[in-house]
């Protein structure tokens, strides 16, 4: 799946030696592939069924080198029928895949097999460039006063502040979401355009492509992952004078390739501002998203740059197609990040998310309690470097049945930090705690950690990321 990268020091002679072995193949292969293309078999003396059951078992880790032993290999290797037998026979892996974004503003994507610890380099997503025809003429002074949401406007002038025209404006803004065992990258702004352009990474082929596109161009959207379809909420599109935000949502089905349009977010709290100035002065905008025990949470904010309030956020069932209102106790106690975005990640079930606000050079845990609802501190310490200029200074992931940070140290490595606590992360699947057993799991937990906090956290794998910053995470189990 592309370059091999170390995911530490003393990984790199590993990973040359690795990069040594699949050159030795590939001459080998040069040299032999007639023996096995002249071969009707993928192994000879066994049939394809049972060669087939053999390949299914192999590491993903090993994929690269088994395509290097002959063109039916290779072919067996990126068909989707091995991919299929993977998931009966349960031997599917889970990989991390993180988005970063460089000095240039490339976005650069890197997989990591967390057994292995081998960190790859994805290919680079196909270049974005906006229509002539559809360029926006709108003064960076407007732009910038407009766009509300701290973390846009902080971008936009960011870049505005390099001096640079709108028609330099690099891609940026896009949202990021997992489905059906691929990575999609969905709209952003490129140079003057909000995009609605949807691009698709299956690992399988190892290759990017575009799909069908979006109903409208949105930027700085929400996205989320339920019953196989991925949600998308709100974001910032293209005014007739300037940005908007959007209340707007749709939903991707990837069996068929289609869009469709779901219920706009009533934005309720927004409609109820006692006076008609505060309604024209304050903004609604989706903050975060989270697919939770069956519906879709969607915490959200009132913002005037650079200034914002949380007003708690709405739910949608799937099964009534309508919109509700957040329970009071989840939406004015999720914790936000920087510029008020609020990550979150289910594991096993539960609702985590990470409260930055501890001190400079740590975090702490919440889990939300459906039947109190509350969100409860973990105790424990995450300790986490004061990346404060950063737009995202860490990320959460759920994989291997345990929850995961994704953040950078001093030394500008990027570490995958996990959670090793059983008793509150367990590998298997359990059922929903109710609300007096999940207190006792957490009074557990917490006298547990008081005795021995730094051994809470562990980092699975490291890499060196110089000044890349950190931009999302998804996990493909394949």
């Amino acid at each position: 799946m592309g370059a091999r990268l170390s995911s530490n020091g003393h990984k790199l002679a590993h990973s040359e030696s690795i990069e040594g072995l699949q050159s030795e193949a590939c001459k080998r292969q040069r040299s032999s592939s007639f023996l096995w293309d002249d071969n009707p078999r993928l192994i000879p003396s066994l049939p394809d069924e049972i060669s087939i059951q053999i390949l299914a078992r192999l590491p993903r880790i090993s994929h690269f080198n088994a395509k290097l032993v002959s063109r039916s290999w290779k072919d067996a290797v990126t068909s989707g029928e091995i991919y299929k037998l993977r998931k009966e026979l349960g031997t599917t892996e889970e990989w991390l895949y993180v988005l970063t974004k460089t000095d240039g503003n490339k976005l650069i994507w890197h997989a990591l097999d967390p057994v292995s610890q081998i960190w790859q380099r994805l290919p680079l997503m196909p270049n974005v460039v906006a229509d002539e025809g559809m360029r926006w003429g709108l003064s960076g002074f407007r732009l910038w006063n407009m766009v509300g949401s701290s973390v846009i406007a902080d971008s936009i002038r960011g870049l505005l502040g390099r001096k640079r025209s709108l028609d330099q404006i690099p891609f940026c803004g896009c949202a990021i979401g997992a489905v059906d065992d691929c990575l999609y990258v969905l709209g952003g702004f490129s140079r003057a355009l909000v995009m609605n352009n949807v691009w698709r990474y299956n690992p399988i082929i190892n290759a990017w492509s575009e799909v069908t596109p979006m109903s409208i161009g949105r930027a700085y959207c929400k996205t989320g992952v339920l019953n196989n379809k991925l949600y998308v909420v709100g974001g910032v599109t293209r005014g007739r004078v300037a940005l908007s935000p959007l209340q707007s949502a749709e939903v991707f089905d990837p069996c068929s390739g289609t869009w469709s349009e779901i219920p706009s977010m009533p934005f309720s709290k927004a409609q109820v501002l006692p006076t008609a100035f505060l309604a024209d002065l304050l903004k609604p905008i989706a903050t975060g998203m989270t697919p939770y025990r069956g519906k879709i949470y969607v915490p959200q904010s009132l913002y005037c740059w650079p200034f914002f309030v949380d007003v708690g956020g709405e739910v949608y069932d799937p099964e009534t197609n309508s919109w509700t209102e957040m329970p009071m106790g989840m939406g004015e106690g999720w914790p936000a990040r920087q510029a008020g975005t609020k990550l979150s990640v289910i594991v096993d079930e539960e609702l985590y998310a990470l409260d930055p606000s501890s001190s400079r050079d740590s975090a702490r845990i919440k889990v939300y309690d459906q039947q109190d609802d509350a969100w409860k501190v973990i105790e424990g310490d995450i300790p986490i470097h004061d990346l404060t200029d950063s737009e995202s200074p860490y990320l959460l992931a759920g994989f291997l049945g345990k929850l995961h940070v994704i953040t950078k140290d001093t030394s500008n490595n990027i570490l995958v930090m996990q959670a090793d606590r059983r008793n509150i992360f367990p590998s298997a699947p359990a059922p929903p705690l109710s609300s007096a057993s999940l207190g006792e799991s957490l009074r557990a937990f917490s006298e547990t950690v008081s005795a021995s906090s730094e051994n809470l956290w562990r980092v699975i794998a490291s890499r060196n990321a110089g000044t890349t910053e950190l931009v999302s995470c998804q996990i493909l189990d394949v």
